[in-house]
């Protein structure tokens, strides 16, 4: 069994480490970057921290003893992934593109480009095997994409923003030699890096200019640091992480209540948002109460983000966007605001599922016309037509208040089962019913009245609710923990 892992972030890393464990050796991951990460390689923006407590924003088999910070930030989680890669001894195939993948009846053909990695250990500290020409092609029982949803920056199409003469960069893109000291800056968007951002650059910039499209629903971030003498604990008595684990989890499972329409508890995270603007928004809080209901976008924690935007070189602009222009952006009301850099803070292509690899399944069916009116698979992982192909973070897995790593893992578990099924016997895929079925299952619930009010941010153009998952993050689990075989058929 040769397996072959797309993405070097948490949901690969965990498919791949899980595998292993339950004996399948030849695994691969294979990522187009030089180092593993994911969105953790990726975005370096000043104040990038995770969003979810660490305690849970962890493998449950790898809890670290040695965060600093309740909520630690970019670099700490980079290292845990480098780490976990180099511990678990997997290999992957960095600077390797997957540009295509064919199924040929009985295994994947994968396209591989541009190969910079070598034989031994790249700079980060993980192994790294094997080197790869443009054009070249290896084959593979099994293909588990796991690039994620948040791997594409998505930038909205402005007019005149070729015209703009400063530099101008998404969060997920940020240039580490970007100096914002004594610069006007631009951040167009208010979603999870935006929130980040702004206060970490506000003491050193001249000035922010904040462009609101819609308000975020907030949660107070109850940060605190991890002295030395909690790390030695962690170490010496692991009964404590497992303990932070579970009370953070308790947490989330309130807040995942509060989302799916349970009135007590959203009436709690209700106040306790409420409560956060009336404190720290005086002034502000019209034009930053969400007029949208709770769960539709992520619900952000921060301790300083409405106190950021009371600062008197801090502006927060509501008017649409009517253009870039060569100096600076025009708004609706007829305003006119200079800057020196443009920062989009505006999210991913979420609902573009495994762009830009072209995959092509039995009987040469493109993906891309399976999903011509919106990304699905049966539980987020498997989808038919497609032999021998499991997802990780697939369509309906994302998460809107617990920690997503804890959907890698079930999801992973899944797979585990899915591939010793296939290796007692012929290819298999999901039959095309339970897939429907389930598709139609998640269209249903995500247009219930809870959701009702949401607007287009994970809707494709028919209106498919694409992303988000329905339910709480322990149903999910529980669908997962068992693979039926019945859902899946095999292929000749």
């Amino acid at each position: 069994m040769r397996i072959a892992v797309i993405g070097a972030g948490f949901g690969g890393i965990a498919a791949a480490h899980l595998l292993r464990q339950a004996g399948f050796r030849d695994v691969v991951i294979f990522d187009k970057a030089d180092g593993v990460g994911g969105v953790w390689r990726d975005n370096v923006y000043p104040g990038c921290a995770c969003d979810i407590p660490a305690p849970l924003y962890s493998f449950s088999f790898a809890l670290n003893p040695d965060w600093s910070q309740r909520f630690p930030p970019q670099p700490e989680i980079l290292r845990y992934l480098q780490r976990c890669v180099r511990d678990f001894g997997l290999e992957t195939r960095l600077g390797t593109e997957v540009t295509a993948a064919d199924w040929t009846g009985d295994a994947w053909r994968l396209t591989l480009n541009k190969g910079t990695t070598n034989n031994g250990t790249t700079d980060n500290g993980t192994t790294s095997n094997g080197t790869t020409s443009n054009g070249t092609t290896e084959m593979f029982d099994v293909l588990i994409p796991a690039m994620g949803q948040l791997s594409r920056p998505d930038i909205p199409k402005l007019a005149g923003a070729e015209d703009f003469e400063g530099p101008a960069l998404h969060t997920a893109r940020w240039d580490v030699n970007q100096d914002v000291k004594g610069k006007r800056i631009a951040v167009i968007g208010t979603g999870a890096s935006a929130i980040q951002l702004v206060p970490a650059i506000a003491e050193e910039a001249a000035h922010v200019t904040v462009f609101q499209r819609t308000a975020p629903w907030t949660l107070p971030k109850p940060n605190r640091q991890y002295g030395a003498w909690r790390r030695a604990l962690n170490r010496r008595v692991p009964a404590v992480m497992r303990a932070a684990r579970a009370g953070t989890w308790l947490l989330t499972w309130v807040t995942g209540k509060a989302v799916t329409g349970n009135r007590p508890a959203r009436l709690a995270v209700w106040a306790l948002s409420s409560g956060q603007r009336l404190v720290q928004a005086r002034g502000l809080r019209t034009a930053v109460t969400p007029d949208y209901a709770m769960g539709c976008k992520r619900v952000l924690f921060t301790g300083d983000w409405f106190r950021t935007l009371r600062r008197p070189d801090v502006d927060l602009v509501t008017a649409d966007i009517e253009r870039i222009t060569e100096a600076g952006i025009r708004t609706t009301d007829g305003e006119s605001r200079a800057c020196d850099l443009i920062v989009y803070g505006t999210g991913f292509a979420a609902t573009e599922f495994l762009a830009p690899v072209r995959i092509t399944g039995r009987d040469g069916r493109a993906l891309h016309d399976e999903w011509q009116n919106g990304a699905y698979a049966h539980l987020g992982i498997a989808v038919p037509g497609f032999p021998n192909m499991f997802m990780m973070y697939g369509p309906n897995t994302n998460t809107g208040n617990t920690s997503v790593v804890y959907f890698h893992e079930a999801q992973a578990r899944y797979i585990v089962q899915a591939v010793r099924l296939l290796s007692a016997g012929r290819p298999v895929e999901v039959r095309a019913e339970v897939a429907a079925a389930f598709d139609a299952e998640m269209q249903r619930r995500l247009g219930a009245s809870v959701w009702v009010g949401c607007d287009s941010w994970y809707r494709t153009d028919g209106g498919r609710v694409v992303t988000n998952w329905p339910g709480m993050a322990g149903e999910y689990a529980a669908r997962t923990a068992r693979l039926n075989e019945a859902d899946y058929t095999t292929t000749h």
